[in-house]
């Protein structure tokens, strides 16, 4: 019986196909995770490929140019909405247009939004009402000034959208093609080096090709929040300029009408 239990002891066991699964995944987990306490993505990055970290690193100068026109946007539309509240304020309160406009000229000052507006309307209207023209004439040519204006108002208030929408709608394909490259770079080099297939083996590489991923999802759903919000924003803007100015016309029309 003691014979038999030192050939036991003796012998080698050799471990089950499970086991070697098992620790084959432990070790790939390992590498991805530096033992266990998350995932290193800075290490992980470091160790990607050359055109996975090409394909990050335009995707993060891509986060940080929508996230300065997300700030920016946001002080834009803050401001016109101030802008457009003071001035709706003094022109409602019966305040004499020619104040009014005499403190949109000056030239200490640059006016936006409805004042501007304001501006060129009254401004052509007192322009076409010196030379003599008949009513129709005045009230049309304010209403084409006011019209200009306001096509540039707007214009400002869009400006850099596009690009906005651009970065969140291509961020996910560019995050895929680095996922792609991050791939086929590590089949490629599991068959140069003559590796088995096995999970170990993989994990590296394709953690990378899904971190490309990520990176796109994480540029892009932002940039694309901000764009539909701001977009949503741009149109109640324009619409309270419009009715402004057709408020504005009305005004001028009775003027005219009046002095008739």
């Amino acid at each position: 019986m003691i014979a038999l239990l030192l050939a036991l002891q003796d012998t080698v066991v050799e471990p089950l196909p499970e086991e070697v699964k098992t620790t084959a995944a432990q070790a790939a987990v390992h590498a991805a995770g530096g033992g266990g306490g998350g995932i290193n993505y800075l290490e992980l990055i470091a160790h990607a490929s050359i055109p996975v970290k090409i394909i990050v690193t335009l995707l993060l100068v891509g986060s940080f140019i929508s996230w300065v026109i997300i700030f920016r946007k946001a002080r834009v539309f803050k401001l016109a909405n101030a802008e457009a509240d003071d001035f709706e304020g003094r022109f409602w309160s019966g305040a004499d247009l020619g104040k009014l406009y005499s403190a949109a000229t000056d030239r200490n000052r640059t006016v936006t939004g409805l004042e501007a507006i304001f501006e060129a309307g009254f401004r052509e209207f007192t322009r076409l009402r010196e030379r003599r023209l008949d009513s129709r004439a005045q009230l049309e040519g304010a209403q084409r000034a006011m019209r200009a204006t306001y096509a540039r108002e707007v214009d400002q208030l869009e400006r850099n959208l596009e690009l906005l929408a651009n970065i969140g709608s291509t961020a996910p394909y560019v995050g895929l093609v680095g996922t792609v490259f991050g791939i086929m770079v590590t089949m490629h080099d599991m068959i140069s080096s003559g590796a088995q297939s096995g999970i170990a083996s993989v994990a590296p590489g394709i953690s990378e090709a899904l971190f490309a991923t990520a990176v796109g999802l994480f540029v892009a759903i932002p940039a694309v929040w901000a764009y539909n919000r701001f977009t949503t924003r741009v149109e109640r803007i324009s619409v309270r300029y419009e009715a402004f100015a057709e408020d504005f016309s009305s005004i001028l029309q009775r003027q005219t009408a009046g002095a008739n």
